[in-house]
């Protein structure tokens, strides 16, 4: 789609909608000379320019990329109202279209009710459920795995819970023997499982999980903000199929957060919680003496802990889910080109004598490091540190990242490496972009064009 076309359209549309309240005098303390304006224009793209190129395909780092133009089109129309989504009366189209697109993301999972609402972000979601959580267990702490996003342990700090971590396996999934040994403390009533971890992409065995809630009566919280989307892919054929065990159990959990902003092609702040039980909407009451006033229906800021929310992020999304629906054929197209893309790396590095893979990737994440002699984890930090570092210089640029494997982590995964530090970086590359699929065989011989750059 031609994006300069449709946002110049979109400006129109909202322009002709406002002429219809008739006109109106601009105040001067508003008003921008043109020359000004250009000015501060010209310095203000300069200085965006200053930036990795997230867009393009030879940018195989961290989990960064551009939205969904229709996303782009759909902000930016909604944007020019500035809807406020926390009440009807701040927003009556965009909560209308946050509503539906929430319900196509609870579809997605499986859950025959919910209640849910977009946030800001992910942490804010995970947020959310964990306060939840609290509410229904108020005097039991919160399990997560050490390979958890940090968010746990911080938002156990902020609802002054106790949070506890708990070791992973050789594959960085949550160990469920650990989890059950802190289960029968009585001293744990929530925990959350990582469907789709943002360093490696482990997703923790959601359905085994499900018998220690049966056995304990604990409460699961699905982190899906990473990997939810990849349930488009759970039983598909085609290497990019993955096991539907865990993905077809969370929607027997009880909570879920969803980030539309990474594989959902959107802008960021765009995250969602769901809960599976619409009762917990009790747990959000409050009162406001301003708002809430224009409809009897229930208001979105009744069921939030935030309170103003861009309508611009649900319109983006509904516009983008209309397009490019949570559906194998749809979405799941996209998350499909980038889990090959991963796969075929993971096959090239395999078969190479120049990079080794740290494990095989799960969803659409690639760790793998330069083999070095000797095989240690202080040459290992080094030579994966130059290789980011080299990838970014020069004519032909690739852009990576690096992710911290402690030394317990890396002797699971490579018993032959001599642990002679404390941890050691490896490099890591999101393939988020189906873009990658084309472009991996030259990712793939720059990045092993560098590493031989380092051997004697």
């Amino acid at each position: 789609m031609d994006l300069q076309h449709w946002l110049g359209r979109a400006a129109q549309a909202i322009q002709e909608w406002a002429d219809t309240f008739g006109p109106y005098q601009t105040h001067p303390s508003v008003v921008v000379d043109e020359d000004r304006f250009a000015d501060a224009f010209q310095e203000f793209t300069g200085r965006l320019q200053d930036n990795y190129p997230f867009f393009h395909p030879y940018y195989a780092g961290q989990m960064l990329k551009p939205p969904h133009p229709a996303a782009v089109v759909g902000y930016l129309a909604a944007m020019l109202i500035n809807p406020n989504n926390h009440a009807l009366d701040g927003g009556p189209a965009t909560a209308r279209m946050e509503r539906e697109a929430v319900g196509q993301l609870a579809a997605m999972f499986g859950l025959d009710t919910h209640l849910g609402h977009l946030t800001t972000s992910g942490t804010i979601a995970n947020l959310e459920a964990l306060f939840v959580a609290r509410e229904l267990h108020p005097a039991q702490g919160i399990a997560y795995s050490e390979d958890a996003h940090y968010t746990h342990g911080r938002m156990c700090r902020v609802l002054g819970v106790d949070g506890r971590p708990v070791r992973t396996d050789d594959r960085g999934r949550i160990d469920l023997d650990a989890v059950e040994d802190l289960l029968r403390t009585g001293e744990v009533g929530t925990v959350v499982l990582t469907a789709g971890t943002t360093g490696l992409g482990a997703v923790d065995p959601v359905h085994a999980a499900l018998a220690l809630r049966a056995r304990y009566g604990v409460r699961i919280h699905v982190d899906a903000a990473y990997g939810g989307f990849f349930t488009l892919l759970a039983g598909a054929d085609g290497p990019e199929g993955l096991a539907p065990e865990p993905w077809r159990a969370i929607a027997q959990c009880d909570s879920i957060v969803i980030d539309p902003h990474k594989h959902g092609l959107q802008p960021y702040g765009c995250g969602a919680v769901l809960f599976r039980d619409p009762e917990v909407g009790r747990f959000y009451l409050h009162d406001s003496p301003y708002t809430y006033f224009t409809s009897t229906e229930l208001h979105l800021g009744e069921i939030s802990l935030e309170c103003s929310r861009a309508g611009a992020s649900a319109a983006a999304l509904w516009l983008t889910l209309r397009l490019l629906p949570p559906t194998p054929d749809g979405l799941g197209r996209v998350l499909a080109a980038g889990r090959r893309a991963a796969l075929k790396w993971a096959d090239l590095i395999a078969s190479s004598d120049l990079l080794e893979l740290y494990q095989r990737p799960e969803l659409d994440i690639v760790s793998y490091f330069p083999a070095v002699e000797p095989t240690a984890l202080t040459g290992i930090d080094r030579a994966s540190a130059q290789v980011l570092a080299d990838g970014m210089a020069g004519p032909d640029p690739v852009f990576l990242s690096t992710f911290k494997a402690g030394r317990k982590a890396f002797a699971a995964r490579h018993p032959k490496v001599v642990t002679d530090a404390a941890d050691a970086r490896v490099l890591r590359s999101v393939l988020m972009k189906p873009e990658s699929e084309i472009y991996i065989e030259h990712i793939h011989a720059r990045v092993e064009q560098i590493a031989r750059s380092l051997r004697p």
